[in-house]
């Protein structure tokens, strides 16, 4: 796979090593079973895969070259890079400027850009629409474009599916920059509706076994579908593709659930209703984290510690998964452990980060961290563990048992 040339603020000399052990040992990614660093009283169970993927490499390494290629320009990105909020400070302190909030609203006019400025398209990709609006201005965005492969790939997928006169379902969330984006070039070719979970797919198969009307179909999915969606027509013959950062095994529950129900009813009703096979839109990362997420589910945690973005949304899942088994704490950074007593620790349900007692019970525990989050973020919370819980070995001592 190719290497990439990102800053080394974002590398890794405790993880660095541990991955290196791990590909050394299973070049094939067979194993998704932890690592587990035994510090005597403390044993760190670390997950088979985690942190920056291909897509955000890509991403990170296009961004800085942006800078350092264009001294003296003004740079902007649409949005934020990647959700994560040490990545993008960084980027802030080097002169870039967000032209939107994750939620699309405004934070500087289209009407401020000209020719001269450089544009950063981030790995979520953008829609038709914003790249319309750029090319009026006379912005080009072609050289620093780094929307993600696998994003592009369902984009693609989308493509065929609408030339095959599919409709598409895309399992995501509404408001998220890729779903827009992927929302934006499906409607292109396709007709197209939105579900963001097991719950709304089952309200839509009502739709498509005519159990719920017309009516009741554009209430439930308002804001959700193309303009000229007609469910009576436009359910026929469906497509899933992804927001590439949900639970992959919900996508595939979805896709599986839709084509049972779809199939049961045509040949009940003797109708011509099909779904496509579109198990290809998975991302290998997303798939790869979850996987190895739930094996260290299988382990005797006392609790477990997700670093990454409060909004980032495959980092939120894997804390989803992990709660099944244990106490898990979602912080952002190192910072979010003030000690021994207490950390800081983001809700999912709430949106609101909450202030956690006695946190620190036992001594196995499991770490892992989204695809946007650095390496050298899960260094330093790993040492402050270590620090605060007085592991009985020191790091050095423990990394070296590994070779």
């Amino acid at each position: 796979m190719k290497q990439f040339d990102i800053p080394s603020i974002f590398r890794s000399p405790i993880i660095s090593k541990v991955k290196a052990f791990r590909k050394s040992q299973d070049p094939r990614k067979k194993d998704f079973s932890p690592t587990v660093l035994d510090f005597g009283n403390v044993q760190l169970f670390i997950a088979r895969h985690f942190g920056f993927c291909y897509g955000v490499e890509n991403a990170i390494e296009i961004a800085y070259r942006a800078v350092e290629e264009n001294a003296g320009k003004r740079i902007f990105l649409l949005s934020q890079m990647i959700h994560n909020p040490t990545v993008n400070a960084d980027l802030t302190q080097h002169g870039i400027r967000f032209i939107q909030d994750t939620s699309g609203k405004q934070l500087i006019p289209w009407e401020e850009l000209n020719p001269d400025d450089m544009v950063i398209i981030p790995a979520f990709g953008t829609t038709l629409e914003i790249e319309q609006i750029l090319t009026n201005r006379g912005v080009s965005t072609e050289k620093y474009d780094t929307t993600c492969p696998f994003v592009e790939k369902v984009w693609n997928r989308a493509e065929k599916l609408g030339t095959e006169n599919h409709t598409l379902v895309i399992h995501g969330k509404y408001d998220h920059e890729e779903t827009r984006a992927t929302f934006s070039h499906a409607a292109l070719n396709a007709e197209a509706v939105i579900v963001k979970n097991m719950e709304e797919a089952a309200f839509l198969a009502k739709c498509i076994t005519g159990e719920a009307s017309k009516e009741e179909f554009y209430h439930f999915f308002k804001g959700k579908h193309t303009l000229n969606f007609d469910p009576e027509i436009h359910l026929s013959k469906i497509g899933v593709i992804n927001q590439t950062t949900m639970l992959a095994s919900e996508t595939q529950k979805i896709a599986e659930f839709l084509k049972t129900v779809t199939e049961e009813f045509a040949a009940r009703s003797k109708v011509n209703k099909t779904v496509a096979d579109t198990r290809d839109t998975l991302c290998y990362a997303t798939s790869d984290n979850q996987s190895a997420t739930e094996a260290l589910m299988n382990e005797p945690l006392d609790y477990a510690i997700v670093v990454g973005g409060y909004n980032s949304s495959n980092t939120s899942h894997l804390v989803e998964l992990l709660e099944q088994g244990c106490p898990v704490y979602f912080i952002k950074d190192e910072t979010e452990i003030v000690d021994m007593e207490t950390i800081r620790s983001f809700n999912r349900h709430t949106h609101e980060v909450e202030t956690i007692k006695n946190w620190m019970r036992g001594g196995k525990v499991g770490i892992t961290s989204g695809a946007s989050c650095p390496d050298s973020i899960i260094d330093l919370v790993i040492t402050k563990v270590l620090r605060l819980a007085n592991g009985q070995r020191s790091i050095d001592e423990v990394i070296n048992d590994l070779n």
